[in-house]
């Protein structure tokens, strides 16, 4: 696909970014769980922080190419980043959806001016990988002015914990039905009364990326933070949480299958064995492997940005699309930093090696939800006329 000239230079940045700041510092993140302040410093400085907000808060008002192509340049290097930044970007687009104007000024233009950044508490130990069923109980005190919030629940594997400036988090609205879907969405601030982080992250994969545990007891929220009306959390979940979500994911698992691929290709052209002098690539089963591999990269390539030009122009076919890009593009990278790993045989199998880095990071898109057997089930329920819950 061909971009458009303002993608193209956004492109253009995102990799002089990766190249100078992510890609050095990719190897320290991953082995001590770090998570990259210098990476999302760079983007911040460089302004990509407001790639969601609309351009008349002085954002770049891209839509879901953008976010796939950029995150597929910054998971090449470091998934942990990628998925750090796109976090930041579903969150912005969420709180975008229907920004009053006290929420432009208070989080999209410092989001958009780098000073501001914001992620997903969704999840829930009870709920699983039903994303959109929230538990945590939300309660309304006074009126008018007065009128505060209190939040009271603990989302798991919340990305950029305890690191960002705001969390965007899902509740069961005041005095609603759980049961009837009266779910509310709205944005805590950082260090507000009544926070507290559970542990540290040290996952298996994706390790940078501080999906930590936020437990939320009587947290007072100005009712200005409301995103939408009470109620609200269903449309924000399948209409902008869904898709932007599926598209970053999307975007840094097509990353991580393009370093498997080049990884591979340079070890094939370059791996001689010393008593004939002969090449990897001179063998015709690693010819065929590599083909495969190619095409397999290529056609996901293909699904990934079509599904996102579908969402940006509004297609009514677009949803199985955008269901399908992140788990073909889990599978993707799974099958190639698989087939990376047999390429560079037994060198793979060290300690910590970049392959087997990736190949950890890929098998986190089968269990990150929505995961891969239930984007398989509404994909099929979408293609066939069926509604999706």
């Amino acid at each position: 696909m061909i971009f458009p000239n303002e993608l193209e230079q956004l492109v253009g940045v995102t990799r002089g970014i990766v190249d100078s700041v992510v890609a050095p510092r990719a190897a320290e993140v991953d082995e001590h769980c770090t998570w990259p302040a210098a990476s999302m410093a760079a983007f911040a400085q460089a302004g990509l922080l407001g790639l969601q907000v609309p351009t008349a808060l002085g954002g770049h008002g891209q839509g879901l190419l953008a976010l796939a192509a950029v995150s597929a340049e910054i998971g090449r290097e470091c998934p942990s980043s990628s998925l750090c930044f796109g976090m930041h970007c579903v969150g912005t687009a969420v709180i975008a959806a229907k920004a009053t104007a006290y929420q432009q000024e208070r989080y999209l233009r410092p989001i958009a001016a780098g000073r501001h950044i914001t992620t997903l508490a969704l999840s829930e130990a009870g709920t699983g990988a039903h994303f959109y069923l929230p538990e945590t109980q939300l309660d309304l005190a006074g009126d008018g002015a007065d009128a505060v919030y209190t939040v009271t629940g603990t989302k798991q594997f919340v990305t950029n914990g305890g690191h960002a400036d705001s969390y965007v988090v899902s509740t069961v609205a005041s005095g609603g039905n759980p049961d009837g879907g009266d779910f509310s969405c709205l944005v805590v601030d950082r260090d507000t009364p009544g926070m507290a982080w559970q542990g540290d992250w040290a996952g298996f994969g994706m390790r940078g990326n501080s999906s930590r545990t936020l437990a939320l007891d009587g947290v007072p929220v100005p009712a200005a933070n409301l995103l939408g009306v009470e109620g609200d959390q269903v449309w924000y979940a399948f209409e902008v949480v869904a898709p932007y979500f599926l598209l970053a994911i999307a975007g840094t698992y097509l990353g991580i299958a393009q370093a498997a691929l080049e990884v591979a290709g340079t070890h094939l052209r370059n791996r001689r064995y010393a008593h004939s002098g002969t090449a990897l690539r001179d063998i015709e089963t690693m010819q065929t492997r590599y083909a495969k591999m190619w095409i397999a990269y290529r056609k996901t390539r293909a699904l990934v940005f079509e599904a996102a030009a579908r969402g940006d122009a509004g297609d009514p076919e677009a949803l199985p699309f955008i269901l399908a890009s992140k788990a073909d593009a889990g599978e993707t990278a799974i099958a190639l930093a698989s087939d990376a790993m047999t390429i560079f045989g037994g060198t793979a199998y060290r300690d910590n090696s970049r392959v087997a880095q990736m190949l950890r990071d890929a098998r986190a898109s089968h269990v990150m939800s929505p995961t891969t057997d239930l984007l398989n089930i509404w994909a099929g329920r979408a293609l066939l006329g069926l509604p999706l819950l």
